[in-house]
C-alpha cells in the first residue's frame, strides 16, 4: 500500500517537472505547409539617448574696442544645437535676447550704459550640422541683423526627424552711443531651445 502511493507521488512529481519544462520552451511560429511563407514576427527598440540642449561659448568673449559714435563688433564663439530626442518631428528653434539693463560700465549711469537696442546680432550661416532636415539661420548676413532687445529666432530646424545637430557662430554688434564714457563694458546674452 505505501508503495504504492510512493509511485502515485513519484508519477505526479514528474509530470509537474515535465510541465514547467513545456512552459520554459520559446515559442514556435505556426507550421506551414511547402510553397507557402511562414512568418515570424521580430521585434526591437530605438532610444532616446538624450534631450534637446544648446552649447554657448565661455565668457567673458571680448568683442573688441571702438570710440563713442563707432560700432564694434566681433563673433561669439560657435554655439551648437544637439537634438537626441530621436522625435519623428524633430524641429526646433534657438532664441536670443540681451539681458535687461544692457551692457554697463562703472556705476551704470546712462553715460555708463550702451543699451539693448544699440547691440545687435546675426547669426550667419551654420558652420555644420548632422541629420536630416532644413536648417535655419536667423540671420543670414550682417544686413539681416537685428537688435537684441526683444527675443529673437538666432537658428532653427523647420523639418526633418531623428537625431540632429546645427552649430553657428553669430556676429554682436555695438552701436557706440556718442555719450559713452571710457571703460570696459559689460552686459549678458542669453540664448536657449525649445
Amino acid at each position: 500500500m505505501s508503495e504504492s502511493r510512493l509511485g502515485i507521488s513519484l508519477t505526479g512529481a514528474a509530470a509537474l517537472v515535465a510541465a514547467m519544462v513545456v512552459v520554459a520552451l520559446p515559442a514556435q511560429a505556426g507550421t506551414c505547409p511547402a510553397s507557402t511563407t511562414c512568418p515570424t514576427t521580430v521585434t526591437f527598440t530605438v532610444t532616446a539617448p538624450g534631450g534637446l540642449t544648446i552649447t554657448v561659448p565661455d565668457g567673458p568673449v571680448n568683442l573688441g574696442s571702438g570710440a563713442p559714435g563707432t560700432q564694434i563688433s566681433g563673433q561669439l564663439g560657435p554655439l551648437t544645437v544637439s537634438d537626441q530626442r530621436a522625435a519623428l518631428n524633430a524641429t526646433w528653434t534657438a532664441t536670443v535676447i540681451a539681458a535687461t539693463g544692457g551692457f554697463t560700465t562703472g556705476a551704470g549711469t546712462t553715460p555708463e550704459t550702451v543699451p539693448t537696442n544699440n547691440a545687435l546680432y546675426w547669426s550667419g550661416p551654420a558652420t555644420a550640422t548632422t541629420g536630416t532636415g532644413t536648417f535655419v539661420p536667423g540671420q543670414a548676413n550682417a544686413a539681416a541683423a537685428q537688435t537684441l532687445n526683444v527675443s529673437r529666432t538666432a537658428f532653427s530646424k523647420t523639418t526633418g526627424s531623428g537625431n540632429n545637430s546645427a552649430t553657428w557662430n553669430p556676429t554682436i554688434l555695438i552701436n557706440v552711443p556718442d555719450q559713452a564714457v571710457a571703460g570696459v563694458y559689460t552686459g549678458t546674452v542669453n540664448h536657449s531651445v525649445a
